[in-house]
């Protein structure tokens, strides 16, 4: 695929088949994560692989509360990203500049992990509705972690459905704000 049939066939996932990701395939995407940019090179990011069935069910649990996210039990695999610490110097400048740096280079990791399990043939979900302390602590993390967002990954369930977005000029302005 080129970038942009990347792009448009990178898509949410919520029903996956009963087939099991190669670890090879997962590598993969934590690798391109890997090489994704951070500010002042932090990285503050780690990934956790949650391939093994029964400690996969205990986190989807976690995330299929209320009747959300039901589709988190059909995922093979489960990845956990936690936010670490920031270099100094980025810690700092989002203090200073009232940013949340760490935040948008786990949105950078996101989607590089996603787009290159797209490109695998692969179907993700990004999380944010699970109870996080209740993933942490069946993961043994430190009390002082965060757990931003889960991604679901394996093979797709669903056709490739069409992307409803907005226009192009309602998202974007030349040279200045314009409502």
């Amino acid at each position: 695929m080129n970038f942009e049939e990347l792009v448009i066939h990178r898509q949410s996932v919520r029903s996956y088949k009963n087939t099991p990701v190669e670890n090879k395939k997962i590598v993969q995407c934590v690798e391109s994560a890997r090489l994704a940019q951070s500010a002042n090179n932090s990285q503050p990011w780690k990934l956790i692989i949650i391939d093994n069935p029964d400690l996969k069910e205990k986190v989807a649990e976690c995330a299929s509360g209320l009747g959300m996210n039901n589709f988190t039990h059909q995922a093979p695999v489960i990845i956990a990203v936690v936010l670490e610490n920031m270099k100094v110097l980025s810690a700092l400048a989002s203090i200073f500049q009232r940013k949340q740096y760490s935040l948008i280079d786990l949105g950078i990791v996101v989607n590089q992990f996603c787009l290159q399990a797209a490109d695998l043939g692969l179907g993700t979900c990004v999380v944010g509705w699970f109870n996080e302390n209740k993933v942490k602590k069946i993961l043994n993390l430190p009390k002082n972690k965060r757990i931003p967002a889960l991604i679901t990954i394996g093979y797709s369930d669903t056709p490739l459905r069409p992307k409803i977005r907005k226009p192009t000029e309602e998202i974007s302005n030349w040279n200045g704000y314009r409502s």
